[in-house]
């Protein structure tokens, strides 16, 4: 069971599923949302997680038309995105786990977009848009 939070503890999650794809995306989106060069995110099954604490402080914004960022309304910490095409996947923010994350497929996305101050220093794979397997 992975659980998380947000910066101000409002809102808490679990996650019964595993997590076994992290993502370090570098589009302009996610540069913007996070404030930072990029965020690790990754894909988890929509049944698998559940709100245990603060459902009322959660809010979202949409940058694109069928894209909801949800965060906490109270500190602002991004918790996870969702696409209205695909409601059985969302895109965990990974910073908002308390617990630890080991998984195999690790890779960057969207480097063709990558912000200009950032260097790539590991060997993960990189993708100029998101992979396509």
């Amino acid at each position: 069971m992975h659980k998380g939070s947000c910066l101000c503890g409002g809102v808490r999650y679990e996650y019964s599923g595993g997590i076994d794809e992290v993502s370090m995306c570098h589009c302009k989106q996610c540069q913007k949302a996070q404030g930072s060069a990029f965020v690790a995110v990754a894909p988890i099954l929509s049944e698998g997680f559940r709100i245990t604490e603060g459902a009322s402080y959660l809010k979202e914004f949409r940058a694109s038309p069928n894209k909801s960022r949800v965060f906490c309304a109270e500190c602002g910490s991004p918790l996870y995105s969702a696409r209205d095409d695909r409601p059985e996947v969302k895109r965990l923010r990974l910073g908002t786990l308390d617990t630890p994350v080991l998984s195999s497929k690790r890779y960057h996305a969207w480097v063709s977009s990558k912000a200009d101050w950032f260097e790539l220093a590991d060997d993960l794979p990189t993708f100029p848009e998101l992979p396509t397997s």
